[in-house]
């Protein structure tokens, strides 16, 4: 029988709110407030200074298209640097790349890692793999120090407020360009076409001034405000908006949202977003 408890989170004219069975932790770290409950419809879910991160009914959508779209997009990646990330998810999705021979992963928060560790343990699981080293630091400060050493970097960072907020600049998107080998690829959490288009504007504007090669593409995450969320891609390697490898049949059939087909179809944008990263849409937010 279904309780009568919610949590919601509330931002920017935009909400969503989900049944809660049960509060499993809530406490405040050093740099935000972490969330944990279970729910009776979208399984547990943890949320950051009110900011819902991830549910267990859809976190698959978000986790495969981190990691999948920039790792498709590259040759043979070995080396892979994941900032924030703390849940473990994108960490569980490198793993799946037999060719990746390391794993970074810098969170600025340890607590998130060990929280997600006890409660969270279907994400938490990519920290098993033995090619994982963590990082508990600053990543802008982090990859100042890495250059030309990695592959990949995909940064699965909150929203650009608190410990977020210098993630979405320039000068760190400069110095992640810095930290890649010859061909490297990035992604980067880049918000919503239609709850964040000044955000989307501006990333794609970085990318596209830094790299030769960058799209923005969507993935489906319903628990989010507005049911979708991006992923900027960018390098000066290949064109990144198809997949230069394809999984094989014993990969693919362990994933449930990326398909080589939805990687290409994802870069395509509705109307309003092509003119907005054209420089010619409206804002409206």
């Amino acid at each position: 029988m279904s309780g009568n408890r919610w949590v919601t989170e509330a931002a920017n004219g935009f909400g969503t709110t989900i049944e809660i069975k049960e509060e499993l932790y809530v406490a405040q770290s050093d740099y935000q407030k972490i969330e944990i409950y279970d729910t009776y419809k979208v399984g547990k879910i943890m949320l950051l200074d009110g900011i819902i991160q991830l549910t267990e009914y859809d976190e698959f959508a978000y986790q495969e298209m981190m990691a999948h779209l920039p790792l498709f997009s590259h040759p043979a990646p070995e080396r892979v640097l994941v900032i924030g990330g703390g849940d473990g998810g994108v960490l569980r999705e490198i793993a799946r790349h037999a060719g990746v021979q390391l794993i970074d992963i810098c969170e600025i928060d340890r607590m998130v890692i060990d929280v997600c560790r006890k409660y969270l343990p279907s994400l938490a699981c990519g920290y098993d793999d033995p090619r994982v080293n963590i990082h508990v630091a600053d990543g802008n400060e982090f990859v100042r120090d890495r250059q030309g050493y990695y592959d990949v970097i995909i940064v699965d960072s909150t929203d650009p407020v608190g410990p977020g907020e210098v993630l979405f600049g320039e000068e760190f998107y400069l110095r992640m360009k810095r930290s890649l080998r010859p061909g490297g690829v990035i992604a980067s959490q880049s918000e919503s076409l239609f709850l964040h288009p000044a955000i989307v504007k501006r990333l794609l504007s970085i990318a596209g001034k830094l790299f030769l090669h960058s799209g923005y593409a969507i993935s489906y995450v319903p628990t989010y405000p507005t049911g979708s969320i991006g992923v900027c891609v960018a390098s000066d390697g290949r064109e990144v908006r198809q997949p230069v490898r394809r999984p094989d049949a014993a990969l693919q059939s362990q994933l449930r949202y990326y398909t080589p087909e939805l990687h290409t179809a994802s870069f395509v944008l509705p109307y309003f977003g092509e003119q907005l990263l054209k420089g010619d849409g409206m804002i409206n937010n």
